[in-house]
């Protein structure tokens, strides 16, 4: 153990390095409250989305890191806004005209459309805490609903209503002069029509923990701040859930940051200690723009788990979280062959190389064996050429190829193989193009097939990519990679490919020639 924290406290890996940057926090005295408290948010005027996977795995990961060089307990809270009120019905839904009559009030008292829960903020809830515990992730819930209503959140909203100038001095550097006049951190819920109301306050009495403001129809009110009765807005509610709940450590995207004074201020005007945060870059769709869930654009977690398994997101999630990563299909195959590539170095690599691996960080320390003994790149490609329809499809050809691998023994293998089917049927066939070779490139085919012809070597794949290597050196091609750029256009009608030799120790040397064959005839572009 002594090991594994040494080569932790020098690790470059990033939740290495922001564990680290926690434990400074409390190098001198430990924290009051018994641990260290990370924390992630959601919004649920919809469903979980693959940002909130990528959260909460992130967050998990220096929670873990942070578990392996220090002995202070942590807990991780997710923290649902159920309170805020719903601003917009959503397409989505069943009914969404039913729901009209109930636009701003709190989530949690919109009725259900699904009619599964006591209210859509609880639907929405549900949904969440199913999607985490899908992926394992542990967790502790809080509802701000619950929050506010059961008294939880009593004492620092009493200490805002004191500090109100102070807060509302913070707030109004960052508004708009028009906004300025009419914006209040305090948003009082109407007792008798149950909407969320953003009308400024007439008065806050500190002493007594009110506020008085006129209603919509210009009636004169006065609430407490306690009990649920009134929520704040949602930058207060930032700052001053971390104050009552003593926050050490929240993630969120990059259109946060700019908030994160504002959030660090009102912590610490209502007592609290500012936490640690890590703020990440946002996800791109396939033409370079913001993921938004209202556009629908780039990939979903459930489309990624069409194709591929949760391990390869976990992956594609670790990977540079501060740099903007497109979020297309196109990015899956990679993410999958890198994964499993991680997997098989770790048993060989010493104890600080293995806290440097992502798969440490995906598997809390205790990665699986990998046991893809074929890329799923060069499935893909096989699904391609041997017309497969389903995994059994090619299983005939890795059966040769490994013949010591089943479905049995070879799970995750057996789980890519009808990935890649599924994935080849719907992205890489549709967009396919094979062409006729060049004079050059036909004479170095029909040489590649004679060499073939008379390949007295099995399934050698290092042998076979040295074959292919010499032949398009003998035909002149410079640089070398035109060669088989050429072989993945013809073959497979794509630019780029799977290292041949592999592929034909795969596919097999007397199918590989047929397929030449068909090539130089002219028969894959027919």
């Amino acid at each position: 153990m002594s090991e594994l924290r040494d080569a932790a406290m020098s690790s470059k890996a990033w939740p290495f390095e922001e564990a680290r940057r926690l434990l400074k926090r409390y190098e001198k005295t430990p924290p009051e409250k018994g641990h260290v408290l990370f924390e992630t948010g959601y919004g649920p005027s919809g469903l979980p989305h693959i940002g909130t996977f990528g959260e909460v795995a992130r967050t998990t990961m220096i929670r873990r890191a942070f578990e392996t060089i220090s002995d202070i307990p942590t807990r991780l809270v997710c923290f649902s806004d159920d309170l805020d009120g719903m601003r917009k019905v959503p397409d989505n839904v069943p009914d969404p005209a039913a729901l009209r009559e109930h636009l701003q009030k709190p989530l949690s008292d919109v009725p259900d459309p699904y009619g599964t829960h006591e209210s859509f903020g609880a639907h929405n809830n549900a949904m969440l805490r199913r999607f985490l515990d899908t992926f394992g992730f542990e967790y502790e819930f809080i509802s701000a609903t619950e929050f506010y209503r059961s008294g939880r959140f009593d004492e620092v909203l009493l200490r805002a209503a004191e500090r109100y100038d102070d807060i509302m001095a913070v707030m109004l550097k960052s508004l708009r002069e028009e906004r300025q006049q009419t914006y209040s951190i305090f948003l009082p819920i109407h007792p008798e029509t149950g909407r969320v109301l953003y009308v400024p306050m007439k008065h806050v009495d500190a002493r007594a923990g009110t506020v008085t403001f006129d209603d919509e129809d210009g009636r004169e009110m006065t609430l407490p701040v306690t009990g649920g009765q009134v929520k704040l807005q949602w930058k207060p509610d930032f700052g001053a859930r971390w104050a009552a709940l003593g926050v050490d450590f929240e993630m969120y995207g990059k259109d946060h940051s700019t908030n994160t004074p504002i959030y660090d201020r009102i912590c610490e005007i209502l007592g609290g200690r500012k936490p640690e945060h890590y703020t990440y870059e946002l996800f791109l769709d396939e033409n370079g723009e913001k993921i938004s869930k209202s556009k629908g654009n780039g990939l979903t977690i459930d489309e990624w788990l069409e194709y591929a398994s949760t391990e390869s997101l976990s992956y594609y999630m670790y990977l540079k979280p501060r740099t903007a990563k497109r979020l297309s299909w196109d990015v899956i195959p990679k993410a999958v062959d890198e994964y499993h590539q991680q997997l098989r170095a770790f048993p060989t690599q010493d104890a600080a190389a293995q806290v440097n691996n992502p798969v440490w960080h995906i598997h809390d320390g205790a990665p699986p064996e990998s046991h893809m003994v074929v890329p799923f790149a060069m499935l893909l490609n096989l699904a391609s050429v041997a017309g497969a329809t389903d995994k059994d499809g090619l299983w005939g050809f890795i059966r040769r190829y490994a013949p010591e691998a089943s479905p049995e023994t070879h799970p995750d293998l057996d789980q890519a193989a009808g990935f890649a089917v599924r994935y080849f049927r719907d992205f890489v066939a549709p967009h396919r193009q094979f062409r006729l070779p060049t004079e050059q490139e036909r004479a170095a085919m029909e040489d590649l097939v004679a060499r073939l012809k008379e390949w007295e070597g099995g399934q050698d794949a290092e042998a076979l990519q040295t074959l292919v290597f010499s032949v398009g050196k003998d035909h002149g091609f410079d640089p070398l990679r035109n060669w088989f750029k050429a072989l993945y256009e013809v073959l497979l009608g794509a630019s780029q490919g799977p290292r041949f030799g592999g592929f034909i120790a795969l596919y097999g040397v007397d199918e590989t020639v047929v397929l030449i064959e068909k090539g130089l005839s002219g028969a894959l572009v027919d």
